[in-house]
């Protein structure tokens, strides 16, 4: 019976030690949080429905006691996420640095260059503005939240529409939306390549497709706070 088997944890440490194993860390926690900020922006986009209560029924159904196990679930393996991403990119990079203290004096790709330099401190920032964030819309830290409609049900069309009136907080938004599509699109195309799903036949399509992505994910929550500062949203 071989090491690996007999010492399943050994293992698991020497792989992560290993650039591999926190590129594959990056990559399994990254496709989790993709699948978050997809979520979180469909689920915002709601705001624009011609019903104005749509938004308040969707944060209803997720406050519900009910689904308060499915919740609580959700926000802590994504807060798992969230901390085993930070540290294996945090590894990795001064990893790097170590085995290679000068840098590439040519870069071939420089939109993704640009993309993977500025990873560095747009995850920071973005991970800044998440905390922000649940701080002004879920705990009402920032600004008073509005009263809720009934136990269990806030009014988030309000606080949205609220919050975003503030220019200030609209403009630190768009820009965390800015960073994020940056690093979104340095990101998605790094879990391809780290997953195993990358070949020169299609290597430029998908890096097209991340790069549509981002910027489709940028725009779909860069609209709220335009919506609202241009006056196409109200709380009435």
């Amino acid at each position: 019976m071989s090491a690996a088997v007999v010492n399943p944890v050994g293992w698991a440490v020497r792989f992560y030690e290993a650039p591999i194993g926190k590129k594959a860390v990056m990559a399994i926690t990254g496709f989790m949080l993709v699948g978050y900020v997809l979520a979180h922006m469909l689920g915002n986009l709601q705001i624009y429905s011609s019903n104005p209560n749509q938004i308040n029924i969707y944060a209803a159904f997720l406050h519900n006691p009910a689904n308060a196990g499915l919740l609580w679930g959700a926000r802590t393996v994504l807060l798992l996420a969230v901390i085993l991403h930070i540290t294996a990119a945090v590894q990795l990079f001064f990893q790097n640095r170590a085995a290679r203290p000068i840098a590439y004096v040519k870069k071939d790709d420089v939109p993704a260059s640009y993309a993977a330099r500025t990873m560095v401190w747009s995850g920071p920032i973005v991970a800044a503005f998440v905390i922000y964030h649940v701080l002004h819309l879920t705990v009402g830290a920032v600004m008073p939240l509005a009263p809720e409609l009934g136990l269990n049900q806030p009014n988030v069309r309000a606080n949205v529409i609220a919050g975003f009136q503030n220019y200030g907080v609209s403009a630190f938004y768009i820009f965390a939306m800015i960073l994020l599509c940056m690093h979104l699109y340095h990101g998605i195309w790094s879990m391809c390549q780290s997953l195993g799903v990358s070949h020169p036949r299609y290597t430029r399509w998908l890096k097209k497709a991340s790069a549509v992505l981002a910027i489709l994910i940028a725009i779909g929550n860069c609209s709220i706070p335009i919506a609202v500062m241009t006056g196409l949203l109200t709380i009435n």
